[in-house]
Formats: C-alpha cells, sequence, structure tokens
C-alpha cells in the first residue's frame, strides 16, 4: 500500500464536498474522514505488549515512531481478526496520536455532502452512536461513519 500525499490540512467549509475512506471490517463497511488519515499500508506483525486492553495487537515500528495497532473490529464487538498478509493498517492521527487500525481492505474513497450523511438512528443503544456518528446510504450498500475520537478512549489516549 501507498502513503496518502502530506496535505496541508483545514477543516472543510460548510457545504464544501467531505472525502472518506471506506473500508471493510469482517462484512461491514466503515468509513473515516480522509483528514485523519496519514497512511495506509500492508499488515506488519504486532510486539504484544503485556495488560493490553483485547483490541490492542500491539505496537509496530513506523520510521522510528513505536505506532500502537487497534484490532477494529475487536474495538467495535465484531470479534477478533486473524490477521494476515491481506489485511491493512491504516495509520490515522486521533487527537495528538498516530494509531494503527487493523481493516480487513480498504474500498474506496468517497466524496461526499455533508448533509449526505444520516444520524445515527434513535433506536440504536448509546454505545453505537458512541462509535458510529453517522451512517451514509449509498446505491446498494450502508456505509457507518467512525467517530474516531471513541475509539480509543480519553483515559487510554493519555496513556497511548
Amino acid at each position: 500500500m501507498s502513503a496518502l500525499p502530506s496535505l496541508t490540512r483545514t477543516a472543510p467549509a460548510v457545504g464544501d464536498p467531505i472525502e472518506l475512506i471506506a473500508f471493510r471490517v469482517g462484512a461491514q463497511e466503515f468509513c473515516i474522514d480522509i483528514m485523519s488519515v496519514r497512511e495506509i499500508r500492508g499488515w506488519t506483525a504486532a510486539t504484544p505488549l503485556p495488560h493490553a486492553p483485547p483490541f490492542v495487537k500491539g505496537v509496530i515500528n513506523l520510521r522510528g515512531t513505536v505506532l500502537p495497532i487497534l484490532d477494529l473490529s475487536e474495538r467495535l464487538g465484531l470479534g477478533e481478526t486473524q490477521a494476515s498478509a491481506r489485511h491493512v493498517i491504516i495509520v490515522a492521527k486521533i487527537d495528538k496520536h498516530l494509531v494503527g487500525l487493523l481493516v480487513d481492505a480498504v474500498c474506496d474513497i468517497l466524496t461526499i455532502q455533508d448533509q449526505a450523511l444520516q444520524p445515527t438512528p434513535d433506536v440504536a443503544c448509546d454505545t453505537v452512536k458512541t462509535f458510529v456518528k453517522g451512517l451514509l446510504p449509498l446505491e446498494d450498500r450502508m456505509v457507518s461513519m467512525i467517530s474516531l475520537e471513541h475509539v480509543l478512549p480519553h483515559f487510554e489516549a493519555e496513556a497511548a
């Protein structure tokens, strides 16, 4: 996989299109704001950390930086990923921290208007609303937008 170009990153103005990276975790599609993504790379075996939460696969050396790898499937309650060469790591910035998100595959780059993102239904429990900040209905599929700031809980973000 290739690194994304380093761009000056500014928040989009109201009404401007939003670019998202769509990816698969199991049979489901999710997306995150492309502005959070620093790099997409192939799977690299992670060094486990003792007493880490189950969704932390371990750490890798990313050009001299220790990068924690989170199993996004496990973090979202969808089961543990048995990582293989076909999996990818999305290097994302969450708050001030770089984190690797282990996913099955990157599917697409989507350009949408912010009004295309539908709110998470009220029938969903609060935990769902914590991780999913909106739904993007496309022609033949539904893509959930992940709230990255909740993937790494605040108390864990401070320790990372």
